[in-house]
């Protein structure tokens, strides 16, 4: 799943949840072509933590601009 709400990551961490993993962007205003090369960055980094359930937080495009929490969060 891909969001701008942080509701999902809330409703993960305080349900203990394993699944499903969520990115969640939190750079406003992209346009269609920068967001696909976004995520398509971001599922390249992150493919094995998302394939075992993670939350992830990208914040710039910077290789530092990525979090990652795995699930569940304790």
């Amino acid at each position: 799943m891909v969001t701008l709400d942080a509701d999902f990551h809330t409703l993960l961490a305080l349900s203990k949840a394993v699944g499903p993993s969520v990115i969640r962007i939190r750079i406003e205003g992209l346009r269609a072509e920068k967001l696909a090369l976004l995520l398509r960055s971001v599922l390249d980094r992150c493919k094995d933590e998302l394939e075992r359930g993670a939350m992830v937080s990208v914040v710039s495009f910077a290789e530092n601009g990525v979090r990652i929490k795995r699930l569940p969060v304790s």
